[in-house]
């Protein structure tokens, strides 16, 4: 245990330096994606537990699953209809135990993904809101509203789905009329849940325990920012605003105070097993916030242990950009005393080699170098780290996917492709040179649920093993220097003096990270070989694109 004082209160913040979580890399496995152990063309539990020993040899110290729970899959899994179940298309409870059993003899972390903010429309609740009269007990578990205009024919505000189209659907009522209004932040199969009902609090407790109950480490909370709206529910100042990109907020909707009450409670429900075995459980949110500030509130010491910092993901591939977001990070976040939880990819975005190279192909080298170099960025930095699956392969997006194969609901709602998430969902290439690429244990023509490119073969995890300078030994390397070097994960950093376009910074244990923007090279900041690097790298020069580490005896290297 230390003390450290708060960056922006000066009130002195104690640390436990030993809690796994505050230095961990977890591995999020999108489970339909993963690999699939019946031929269906769709992943599954015992894919996943197939796949464990794969992530123990990368050296992940945990994983996150995507939603498995019984869903109608309008939103592949985060439209739940049981939030204490498996949906059979992944397996069933036994399944779920030895996957667990499997990754304790592993060393393994597990995370489930749960979904407090909405549920499925055929929850057995919202069926019986449904079937219930306006007013009714069932309906107030959700945000049922009488509409506005002639009849009530118009939404009861102008609130924006993130999915596209207005937040609010109207229902048919028992004899036969149009009725009230339900609200569904995303699509209309995913209603929201009204959290002013202590019904809704009580129904996730029991989900929380059936799983910890279980064995599992902790959870990935969806839409951790949501929850509780605005009480009366008014018009949004600009609702223009809301509905112009998918990670906007509605400040109405989203990020409302009562919220940290509902995550204090649930911090308590983990400290509490936690105090049987000594082994903490972990909550991590998906928290969209405008600034640093806000989302420290998210992870102050009762309330939740990590937020993904996604400034980090959406920062453009510019040196001042990256200083920028991480500086604000450092400041504002780790002040707390908890540690920033970088994330560069996940199930929602682009992927970096796209991102960072030229959008509409299947990937570039320029794409590629970039994202090697953030990938060693990240894991040189303070804090805890998550990896998506087949990030650590080089994985591209997948751009050209036809539109009769789409399943994303917001290519449903909007009729545009241009923020779909298919395209970095398509099944994970493990071996071979076509389709299926060993995804499924099924024939040769079985078809994966959403089509690989041929290009996959080139990135297919047989591939990458045998090739030392591909991704995933890139991945393996520094994931192997960052467990060997002591409390990486923790501390602060110092920035360097550096060439423009360059970023360097030292961490207290000597770790010096570069990283150079630009396409030409430039001295390094250091001298010598370095201990590891994103591509070629001679003594004294830092090439384009690339990223090194360097350990330094020197106290101003």
């Amino acid at each position: 245990m230390h003390n450290r004082r708060h960056a922006q209160t000066g009130q002195r913040v104690t640390i436990d330096m030993h809690r796994w979580w505050r230095d961990a890399v977890i591995y999020q496995v999108y489970v339909r994606s993963f690999l699939d152990s019946t031929g269906d063309g769709i992943g599954d539990l015992a894919g996943v537990r197939a796949g464990l020993p794969y992530l123990k040899k990368l050296g992940v110290d945990g994983v996150w699953l995507s939603p498995f729970y019984p869903s109608p899959q309008h939103d592949h899994g985060y439209d739940v209809a049981d939030y204490c179940d498996v949906d059979p298309v992944f397996g069933d409870l036994s399944e779920f135990d030895l996957l667990m059993t499997d990754a304790r003899r592993l060393g393994i972390k597990v995370l489930l993904d749960i979904v407090p903010n909405h549920c499925s429309e055929e929850h057995p609740w919202f069926r019986e809101a449904l079937a219930s009269a306006p007013g009714s007990e069932a309906r107030a578990r959700f945000h049922f509203a009488d509409g506005r205009g002639p009849g009530g024919s118009e939404p009861p505000n102008n609130w924006h789905s993130m999915f596209g189209g207005p937040a609010w659907s109207r229902v048919t009522e028992r004899d036969g009329t149009p009725g009230q209004w339900y609200l569904h932040m995303f699509t209309t199969e995913q209603p929201d849940l009204n959290w002013r009902n202590p019904e809704v609090g009580a129904h996730f407790d029991h989900a929380l325990r059936f799983w910890l109950d279980r064995g599992v480490d902790g959870f990935r909370i969806d839409v951790a920012a949501g929850l509780y709206k605005h009480p009366d529910l008014p018009d949004s100042p600009d609702p223009e605003a809301d509905a112009r990109t998918r990670d906007s907020v509605n400040p109405l909707a989203w990020n409302q105070p009562e919220v940290h009450d509902v995550w204090r409670h649930w911090r308590s429900v983990c400290e509490e097993y936690t105090a049987r075995d000594g082994q903490e459980r972990l909550l991590v949110g998906e928290v969209s916030v405008p600034t640093a500030r806000e989302h420290a509130l998210y992870v102050r010491h009762d309330e939740l242990h990590q937020a993904f910092f996604f400034d980090l993901l959406s920062a453009p591939w510019n040196a001042d950009a990256f200083r920028k977001v991480i500086s604000h990070a450092m400041q504002d976040i780790a002040g707390t005393g908890s540690t920033v939880t970088w994330v560069l990819n996940n199930h929602d975005q682009v992927r970096t080699v796209t991102r960072y190279g030229e959008l509409g192909t299947e990937g570039s080298g320029l794409g590629a170098a970039r994202a090697r170099a953030a990938a060693l960025l990240m894991l040189a930095l303070p804090g805890a780290a998550y990896i998506y699956q087949g990030e650590e392969l080089g994985l591209p997006e997948v751009v050209d996917l036809p539109d009769d194969v789409l399943t994303d609901p917001i290519f449903r709602r909007t009729g545009s492709r241009a923020r779909i998430r298919d395209g970095c969902r398509v099944p994970l290439p493990w071996s071979g040179h076509a389709s299926p690429f060993g995804f499924t244990s099924g024939a040769e023509s079985a078809k994966p649920w959403l089509p690989q490119p041929a290009y996959f073969a080139e990135y297919a995890t047989d591939r990458a093993l045998a090739d030392t300078h591909s991704f995933w030994h890139l991945y393996r390397d520094g994931l192997q220097l960052r467990a060997g070097l002591p409390q990486l994960g923790e501390g602060a950093l110092r920035w360097l003096d550096t060439q423009p376009g360059v970023l360097a910074f030292v961490r207290g244990d000597g770790l010096v990270c570069a990283v150079n923007f630009g396409t030409a090279p430039t001295p390094a900041p250091v001298s010598g070989t370095p201990l590891l690097s994103s591509g070629p790298c001679a003594p004294g020069v830092l090439p384009g694109s690339t990223a090194a580490w360097w350990i330094s005896d020197c106290t101003n290297p």
